[in-house]
């Protein structure tokens, strides 16, 4: 999952321009806070969740992709954009057509992260259920492993990806559980109730 690292500047947006070939990134706002894609030739090279201040999204940015430079999306981008919006307001939109670029993580990572894409809103899978998609039950560990390096949170929905019995699991974005819960509070998933039972609570601002 991203990096969630302060200590660099914030970028100055108007300081950088479009080069191609190099990655880019976007920082915008949604209705829980600031949020942003990174991409290159290929498609995205990540994703960062809403944080309260933009400056952390940009120092995430900046310290996984340190040649980076923020630029404006293009349309198909602008596009991905809307929908992580809407989806943060609770629309049931999902993000399949959102261009990744695969080729930068393990060929195992991707075969789950395709599996986990296609989980709508509001709908949950399990780390085993997934394992027993790629053909060994056995694998659940080695995939909750896998979402714990999600390059692209919310475009590869990893919070939809509980632990069995009706709890959580672990969540490696900034807050954790609390993080998880609150994303699938969005979306109305039946997981997010469930979990009051074993005594965790939507996170709230």
């Amino acid at each position: 999952m991203a990096d969630h690292d302060v200590g660099k500047p914030a970028a100055d947006p108007a300081a950088h321009a479009y080069i191609e070939g190099m990655i880019h990134y976007a920082v915008f706002e949604t209705v829980i806070g600031w949020a942003g894609v990174a991409w290159a030739e290929q498609g995205l090279v990540g994703a960062h969740l809403p944080e309260n201040d933009p400056a952390i999204v940009r120092a995430s940015f900046a310290r996984r992709f340190p040649q980076a430079s923020e630029a404006e999306p293009s349309p198909p981008l602008t596009s991905v954009v809307e929908d992580i919006r809407a989806l943060m307001r609770g629309d049931k939109v999902d993000l399949l057509e959102a261009p990744l670029d695969l080729a930068r993580v393990p060929a195992f990572n991707a075969k789950v992260y395709a599996i986990t894409r296609q989980i709508p809103p509001g709908q949950t899978l399990t780390y085993g259920e997934i394992a027993v998609k790629l053909g060994d039950r056995l694998l659940a560990q080695q995939v909750g492993a896998a979402l714990g390096k999600n390059p692209w949170p919310i475009v590869v929905p990893c919070h939809r990806v509980t632990a069995a019995n009706g709890k959580l699991g672990g969540f490696s974005a900034r807050g954790g559980a609390q993080t998880k819960l609150k994303l699938l509070a969005i979306e109305g998933a039946p997981a997010a109730a469930q979990a009051d039972l074993f005594g965790q609570s939507p996170a709230r601002d």
